[in-house]
């Protein structure tokens, strides 16, 4: 879920929050790369995705979790691999293909949070 409720609905979704912070530093990247957000791609809605203006570049699809010991998850590392699952089981990277990306340009990152803590890969 990447939506909080009400006004200070960040504090009790950190993702929503993770999900703000990251865009706000991508943003910067503005004059290289298109940075686009929770759009549908493949079966489903990425977080954010940065494709890079120049086609030769590198292009990344960013999944955010937080750790949901309802799913099994017992550690950030099992999160990480749930966020990795469901950027390949919903082929997020449908949309960067269609524009002629190759596969190996395509850089697939999961971000999962607990609290403060955070692991990235």
């Amino acid at each position: 879920m990447d939506t909080g409720t009400g006004l200070l609905g960040f504090l009790t979704e950190p993702e929503r929050f993770y999900h703000g912070f990251v865009l706000g530093m991508v943003v910067n990247m503005a004059d290289t790369y298109i940075v686009r957000s929770n759009r549908e791609s493949g079966y489903g809605r990425y977080d954010v995705m940065p494709e890079p203006v120049d086609k030769n570049g590198k292009a990344f699809i960013f999944e955010f979790k937080v750790l949901d010991p309802d799913e099994d998850e017992l550690t950030l590392e099992d999160t990480l691999a749930a966020a990795h699952r469901q950027i390949n089981e919903k082929k997020y990277e449908a949309e960067l293909v269609s524009r002629g990306f190759s596969p190996e340009k395509i850089h697939r990152y999961g971000f999962a949070f607990r609290g403060k803590e955070c692991l990235i890969g």
